[in-house]
């Protein structure tokens, strides 16, 4: 077999896993513009697209084949909701407001579409996969805040308001079902638990940023619950972040896993998340600690994409060979 044709098999084989490459990448590019390093976010963004646009072409070709390859129940399936969403948060960012509009368009299909048959597969003693219907809930959510603040469009703001909410119900159904072994002995995607609690915060964040942005959305009582969930969610989720990373350390998982790449997005997004709530709520002192957090997000990030490169090489070879 040809080194071109075992790449093209190599690439149709990966999971929908691979979509947390996108979310992580993605996620940083928001990141490293929330603190200044805008030609690095620019160059996260370009690989975003292209990891995006690699993720599209794969589940488009298995389509075309006839088959997915993988089950649509599985949570790992809803990763293409946040991948899309995370593109489209960096695309409003920039100012293309009119192509972030067609990707939250595409991220509510994709969810609607997989959400229910993901919900149906929920039972206990999960991985932290689980905790991917609160992330693509409160991944539209994000995404809608921002549209809504730079459009100042009040629907938006409401709907990502209602999305906001029922990914914290996903949370707590997701948290049920975890099991608590996989904090010891999880291969990656346990960090979820964190994750999914981060970009709850973020898509908080963001809604404070919605009702500053001069539309009336909401009366002060509510704004205040907001703002209030929105800081007991950032408390939680870095406490998660506390456990996952002692138990890393006390247990350390060497060795690539597409699966670290689901610890790479909640490590990015807990940066962001303290980013966010700093200038949401003007804590200007949670700045250093999100700075911090953001570049041990971009070394594991490193690291990760190091071995992911490793394992393809080798994948090849072994393909090529046959």
């Amino acid at each position: 077999m040809s080194g071109s044709s075992a790449l093209r098999t190599w690439w149709a084989q990966r999971p929908p896993a691979t979509g947390a490459a996108v979310m992580a990448t993605g996620i940083l590019s928001v990141g490293l513009h929330q603190d200044g390093y805008e030609l690095l976010s620019r160059i996260a963004l370009a690989l975003t697209w292209a990891a995006w646009l690699g993720l599209a072409a794969a589940i488009a070709l298995r389509l075309l084949w006839g088959h997915l390859g993988w089950p649509v129940g599985s949570p790992a399936a809803l990763a293409v909701v946040p991948a899309t969403t995370v593109l489209g948060t960096r695309i409003s960012l920039l100012g293309r407001q009119q192509l972030a509009e067609a990707l939250f368009a595409l991220a509510l299909v994709l969810w609607a579409t997989l959400v229910l048959p993901v919900v149906r597969e929920w039972e206990r003693g999960m991985s932290g996969a689980v905790f991917l219907g609160c992330v693509a809930t409160e991944a539209i959510a994000v995404l809608g805040a921002v549209l809504a603040a730079a459009l100042r469009v009040a629907w938006l703001a409401h709907l990502a308001l209602v999305f906001f909410w029922f990914g914290l119900v996903f949370y707590l159904i997701g948290l049920r079902c975890f099991d608590r072994r996989q904090v010891s002995v999880g291969a990656g995607d346990q960090w979820m638990a964190s994750g999914a609690l981060a970009i709850s915060t973020v898509a908080g964040s963001w809604l404070i940023n919605a009702a500053h942005s001069g539309l009336y959305l909401w009366n002060v009582d509510d704004t205040d619950v907001l703002r209030s969930v929105t800081i007991a969610l950032l408390a939680v989720a870095f406490g998660w972040y506390c456990v996952l990373a002692a138990a890393e350390l006390r247990r350390p998982r060497t060795g690539y896993d597409v699966r670290r790449w689901s610890t790479v997005f909640p490590m990015g997004m807990m940066a962001v998340a303290a980013l966010s709530v700093a200038g949401a709520l003007k804590a200007s002192w949670l700045r250093g600690p999100g700075q911090v957090l953001l570049w041990m997000a971009v070394a594991v990030w490193c690291a990760v994409l190091v071995g992911a490169v490793g394992s393809m090489a080798g994948s090849v070879r072994s393909t090529a060979r046959r």
